[in-house]
Formats: structure tokens, C-alpha cells, sequence
């Protein structure tokens, strides 16, 4: 009976799974699933429609200050776009010989170090998107055809996450950490050679995959770069996305290169410690005052020449209105149906049964650890959201060790915890990059279709080419299992019997 109830907890699971798959909207499979939900949750639990309700509330509360986040970097993706900031970096990316070979490499390594300074990796993806996706097709304006345009998405998503599991100012860090008792510096510390040797795995990866593909080696000029852009797709880009049209625009006929300053200032901001939401603020105010400088922004509306329209502060606000909602059109409302969905699941014990077997199967401390890590990466994919497994698998991958584990000195159990955070918050955010129907992928398809309208992207585009989430996801489970992480500098776990089992002592004890 038990083993029926277990079964039928997860049907909400499969009914969000089915429905992604078969191409439905992310916004009503991850409703339909979360009535599926609380139905389940009556029957299985007796958990009244109320008690849903709060676990659902109490899990969107956990995402809200994400939601702003994704509403300020919808908006300061604009205006990389249209004052100049995005024009800088492709020219001067052109001026050092980047091929479409290559962009895929520098792409990775940018939003890699401008995840970490900004510790986010929804705004380093919104504000390297507008750059890296038209300058791919710069260099290669057959980059859909070639594969080159979806080489470079998922290098700058991968690279989006490098931060975000690593990063100081990180939530994902900062929340998984806290959860397992242990500072985020120690965190940082016992995983960051790891992490770096994954971002220099994926750029080799990243580099020998474009020249398998044969992918153009030739640097190109920005001279001509509209003339690579078929009409009806600049009409197109007109109606619908009129920011990319500033960046082309200014990319073939020049920009101030000091418009690159905002997205400096971003990074430097971060390192020096302010806070998210003041990093992007100050990237969209500096794009807005820089601009007044290099001639992409006004201070009072005048009358363009070009096309008539009037142009000034007032415009820019209302670019920055119209970043918001775009954010809040889509994205927004299916990440909090996807938390709600996460919180009941959390709620009627979904996992309980999981955390069971782990123990059950468990021969040594190893195998219990990698069991965590395949927890984590489970509970990714029945939740679709970072936040939520790292709030809900986090306190049980604790419990499990905590319970199970028997360690000489409170150091070695310190190693375990440190373990636990990096796996609750890897495989909450380089998992989520590999996982088809997640709302990371969810939002990453919102960006990059903004920017780049001109392809048709979707969910499973982004898990194609994405080695840096397969060898951070593999990797470490590799690694745990085998023993091999004591080769990692300060990433190896305690040997037994430093660390074992307590089901294994009790049966030496009766023995």
C-alpha cells in the first residue's frame, strides 16, 4: 500500500513531464500539474485545499525577490541593447579577430567571470544574451543553419551558471549553504578549483566542437553587418523588437567604445560587494547617462530626422516599463505556477520515499553522498525550480547524513555539509540547464527569443551544446563515487573510517 501511495505522489510529476514534452505551455502544464497536485495531496495525505494553498504560497515566497530580479534584467537587457553597450562589446570583440569559431569560448569565459561578480545568473544571461546572439551572427550570418548561433547559446547559459553555484553574492549559494549549517567561504573555498577546471574543460569542449562543425574561421568587419540581415527579418525586428535594430544599427556605423563602461561597472560593483539589485540598477542608469555622451540617449525629447519619433528620458523609462513587462507578460507568472507546484509536491512528502532508499542502499559513506547528489538532481526535475529543490531536498540530504553518518571529528562531518551545499545548489543550477520542462530553461527561451527573434528557440535548444552543465552535473558524481575528488585540491571527502556509517558500526558491535 505504501509503495502505491509512493507511485501516486509522483502522477503530478509525469503530467508536468508529459506536457512539456509534448510541446505544451510551460504556463499551463505547470498549472494543470499543480491541480494534479493538490488532488493527489487529498487523497494520499488528507492535506486540506487550504494547506496547499500555503505550501504553495510559502514556496512562491521563496522565489519573489528572484521574480524582481528577472523584471530589473529584462530591462537592463534593453538597454545594452539600445544605448550602445552591446554594439561596444561586439566591435571590439570584431577588432580582436573573434571568429564564429571562437565566440562560443569567449562567450563562456565572459558570463562565467560576470556570473560570479554578479552572482546571478538570470541578469549575466539577460545581459550577455543581446550581445553574444547578434554577434554570432555577425561573424557567421548562416548561424542557424551552421549551428553556431545554438553552440553560442549554450555556452553563455553554462557560463551564466558558473556564478551563481559559486559566486558570494549568489542566492542559490547563499541559501544552500545556510540550509547545511556551513559558511559560504568554506563553500567557495572547497569547490573552487573544481569549478574553475569545469569552465576550462567546457571551453576546450566549447572550441573543439565549433572546429568539428567546421564553423567559419575568417574575422569579419562590421561594415556591412546589415546587409547580412534578410528585410523581412529586419521588419520584422522592427515590430518586434525595434532595441536589436539600435544594436545593428550602431554596431555597423560605430558607437563610443567607452559605452562598454556600464557593463564594466556592473562587475566591478559586485566585486566590491553591493548588491544585486544595485548592480543591474547602476548598469541601466550609466547605459542611460553614457549614452547622453555618446549620442545613443537624450535628456529632452527632440525630433528625430530619421523617422520622426521623438526620443528622451521619457523613453528610456518607457523602455525600461516595457523590459518589466515582458518579464511579467510570461515568464513571471509560470515560474510562481512552478514554485506552487514545487511547495505542495514538498508538502505532502513526495521525496520521503526516495530519502528511504537512499539509506537502504547505501554500503558506505560514498554511496550515500552520491545518492544525495542524484536526490538533488531528482528532486530538480520534479520541482523545475533551483530555489525550490535546494528549500525542500536541501534539510532532507542533511537529515540523511546527519542520521546515517558518524564522523572522528567535527571537521570530517564539515566536509560532508560542505559536499551536501555544493550538490543542493549544482545540481539545483547546472541541472536545471539538462532538465527539458525547467523554468530556468523556461526563462533562458524568454531572453533569447527577445533579443533574437529571428530563430524559434525552445527549451531542449539549450541542453544540445551545453557542456558546461554536463561536465559540472557528471562530473561530481563521478568524482564522489570513485574517490577521485582527493585529487582535487580541498574538494576530497573523508576517508573511512574517519567517516562511516552508523548501520555499519551497530552491525560490527553486535558481530
Amino acid at each position: 500500500m505504501n509503495f502505491i501511495k509512493a507511485l501516486i505522489k509522483f502522477v503530478p510529476i509525469i503530467i508536468l513531464a508529459g506536457l512539456m514534452m509534448s510541446g505544451q505551455d510551460a504556463l499551463l502544464a505547470a498549472t494543470i500539474a499543480a491541480v494534479a497536485a493538490v488532488i493527489v495531496a487529498k487523497l494520499t495525505e488528507k492535506i486540506s485545499f487550504k494547506e496547499c494553498m500555503d505550501a504553495a504560497m510559502d514556496s512562491v515566497k521563496n522565489i519573489i525577490v528572484a521574480l524582481f530580479i528577472l523584471m530589473f534584467a529584462y530591462a537592463m537587457a534593453s538597454a545594452f541593447m539600445t544605448t550602445g553597450v552591446g554594439a561596444s562589446v561586439v566591435n571590439i570583440a570584431l577588432s580582436l579577430g573573434i571568429t564564429a569559431r571562437t565566440v562560443a569560448v569567449v562567450g563562456l569565459c565572459v558570463t562565467g567571470i560576470l556570473s560570479v561578480a554578479t552572482g546571478t545568473s538570470w541578469g549575466t544571461f539577460a545581459a550577455c544574451a543581446p550581445i553574444f546572439l547578434w554577434l554570432v551572427h555577425i561573424v557567421d550570418p548562416n548561424c542557424i543553419d551552421t549551428g553556431s548561433l545554438l553552440l553560442t547559446t549554450c555556452a553563455i547559459a553554462g557560463g551564466a551558471c558558473f556564478g551563481d553555484n559559486i559566486g558570494l553574492i549568489s542566492d542559490t549559494t547563499i541559501v544552500s549553504s545556510g540550509i547545511q549549517g556551513v559558511e559560504v567561504v568554506d563553500r567557495i573555498r572547497s569547490q573552487g578549483v573544481w569549478s574553475v577546471i569545469c569552465l576550462i574543460l567546457a571551453a576546450i569542449v566549447f572550441f573543439v566542437a565549433g572546429t568539428v562543425m567546421g564553423l567559419p574561421n575568417e574575422a569579419v568587419s562590421a561594415t556591412n553587418v546589415l546587409d547580412s540581415v534578410p528585410q523581412s527579418a529586419l521588419d520584422y525586428l522592427a515590430e518586434e523588437r525595434p532595441e536589436a535594430i539600435d544594436l545593428l544599427d550602431q554596431v555597423q556605423n560605430g558607437v563610443a567604445l567607452y559605452m562598454i563602461v556600464p557593463l564594466i561597472l556592473v562587475i566591478g560593483l559586485a566585486i566590491a560587494g553591493l548588491n544585486t539589485f544595485g548592480c543591474i540598477g547602476s548598469g541601466i542608469v550609466s547605459a542611460y547617462v553614457l549614452g547622453l555622451f555618446a549620442g545613443t540617449t537624450s535628456l529632452y525629447p527632440i525630433l528625430s530626422t530619421a523617422d520622426g519619433v521623438d526620443s528622451g528620458l521619457q523613453d528610456y523609462l518607457n523602455m525600461c516599463m516595457s523590459g518589466f513587462a515582458d518579464a511579467g507578460g510570461w515568464v513571471i507568472i509560470m515560474m510562481m505556477w512552478v514554485a506552487a507546484f514545487g511547495g505542495i509536491m514538498g508538502r505532502m512528502k513526495a521525496f520521503e520515499p526516495l530519502a528511504n532508499l537512499i539509506v537502504k542502499v547505501s554500503h558506505n559513506v560514498r554511496q550515500l553522498m552520491f545518492c544525495n547528489g542524484i536526490l538533488c538532481l531528482a528532486g530538480n526535475a520534479i520541482l523545475s525550480d533551483e530555489m525550490a529543490q535546494i528549500v525542500t531536498v536541501g534539510p532532507i540530504i542533511k537529515e540523511i547524513t546527519e542520521e546515517n553518518v558518524e564522523a572522528e571529528t567535527d571537521e570530517d562531518m564539515y566536509k560532508l555539509k560542505l559536499r551536501n551545499a555544493t550538490f543542493g545548489d549544482a545540481m539545483g543550477v547546472f541541472g536545471s540547464q539538462l532538465i527539458p520542462w525547467h523554468v530556468y530553461l523556461g526563462f533562458y527561451v524568454g531572453i533569447a527569443a527577445n533579443v533574437y527573434p529571428l530563430f524559434k528557440f525552445s527549451n531542449v535548444d539549450f541542453i544540445k551544446f551545453n557542456f558546461m552543465a554536463m561536465i559540472a552535473v557528471a562530473s561530481i558524481l563521478l568524482l564522489t563515487i570513485t574517490g577521485l575528488d582527493r585529487i582535487i585540491p580541498l574538494f576530497g571527502l573523508p576517508k573511512e573510517p574517519a567517516v562511516r556509517l552508523k548501520k555499519k558500526t551497530d552491525k560490527e558491535n553486535i558481530a
